[in-house]
């Protein structure tokens, strides 16, 4: 039996709710915010952060210097993907 639209709706919105209230809550309240696959402000800062201890890991010869601005480049490269698996063991399904 096919669902109505008005119960596809009503899951479509719990699911959001769900998978991001910030979204969610500026919606109601007119005021829309970026969803959280555009939100990369913490990708970005990570990125600086690794770009800078590599820098200084080449400049002071350090190689433990190095290896963790190596590290930390690769998690923040990971924090760009927007499909990325979410903590708890769910991933969000490709659009």
């Amino acid at each position: 039996m096919p669902q109505s639209d008005d119960e596809r709706l009503v899951a479509l919105a719990a699911r959001f709710e769900r998978d991001d209230p910030r979204f969610t809550q500026a919606l109601r309240t007119g005021r829309p915010v970026r969803p959280r696959e555009y939100r990369r402000a913490r990708a970005w800062w990570t990125v600086g952060i690794a770009l800078a201890v590599l820098a200084t890991g080449v400049v002071v010869a350090d190689g433990l210097l190095i290896a963790t601005g190596l590290i930390l480049a690769g998690i923040g490269a990971q924090l760009f993907d927007p499909h990325r698996t979410r903590p708890g063991g769910r991933t969000r399904p490709p659009r």
